[in-house]
């Protein structure tokens, strides 16, 4: 048998993401907004880092149109960090996106039902999206 027969082709979701606020002042990369986009016959599903943003403190939003651009916008909290001395310590050196607003923005691979989408905001500081594309029917049980 040859070998070429059995070769799979991944292909790659290739997208932009643009940064603004403090996603973009991180000093190493932003790690805010590592972003990962998923793709199946019906949906889309993207995976978004948000570390130091607590899912109870409502500080993100996302907005996804029906182009397939998404935008989320946040603020990270300042966060003053306690020792056990009993002092209070503020970051100087920052390799984490320093607090304030930011917001994500970028686009799916095509378009999609903005009324049809499920966030979750897992405890490990990711938000995932799963978007209906456009245009599909979803099969009702």
């Amino acid at each position: 048998m040859n070998s070429e027969n059995h070769k799979t082709t991944h292909s790659k979701v290739i997208s932009h993401a643009f940064f603004t606020g403090t996603a973009k002042q991180g000093s190493l990369a932003p790690t805010i907004g590592l972003l990962d986009i998923g793709v199946s016959e019906v949906a889309y599903i993207f995976r978004v880092s948000l570390p130091g943003i607590e899912k109870n403190q409502n500080m993100i939003k996302c907005e996804i149109q029906r182009e397939g651009r998404v935008c989320i916008r946040g603020v990270v909290p300042e966060i003053a960090i306690p020792s056990d001395s009993g002092c209070l310590y503020r970051m100087q050196v920052q390799q984490l996106c320093p607090p304030g607003p930011f917001s994500i923005t970028f686009n799916l691979p095509g378009q999609v039902d903005p009324r049809l989408f499920s966030p979750k905001f897992r405890p490990d500081g990711i938000l995932e999206v799963v978007v209906v594309k456009l245009g599909v029917r979803i099969p009702t049980s």
